[in-house]
């Protein structure tokens, strides 16, 4: 009876704090992709200047900026790998895989006149 009683608190105690846990992963997400949302217009003109280039592991990358524009590179890829990470976690991949994934789908979404780095390294401008 108190083994029963044991392992009925220990399951209802993990559901408790797993579902704290799950709640405050979700909310980070929220957090982080809204930074991301915020950000986004500003990249888009840093790229468009060629002061940042998309690598192909899926992160920013400076190509011609000062120091803000490095730390705005830096928070953007802070955020990308919290998200690829937890990609990976949700497809069983890695998080290098998620970010190489998603470098081909940001080259092929990207607009013209932005630097794009290839597969081998070398870079371009769409």
């Amino acid at each position: 009876m108190k083994t029963s009683l044991f392992r009925l608190l220990a399951i209802a105690a993990a559901l408790t704090f797993g579902a704290g846990v799950f709640t405050a992963r979700a909310e980070d997400l929220a957090t982080v992709k809204s930074r991301m949302s915020q950000r986004l217009s500003q990249l888009d003109q840093l790229k468009a200047s060629g002061a940042l280039g998309e690598n192909n592991r899926g992160m920013i990358e400076l190509r011609d900026g000062d120091t803000a524009t490095g730390d705005v590179m830096a928070a953007e890829n802070r955020d990308r790998a919290i998200v690829y990470a937890e990609l990976a976690k949700q497809t069983g991949t890695t998080p290098e895989q998620v970010g190489r994934a998603r470098a081909r789908q940001i080259a092929g979404a990207s607009a013209p006149g932005v630097w794009l780095q290839k597969p081998d390294g070398t870079w371009y401008k769409k």
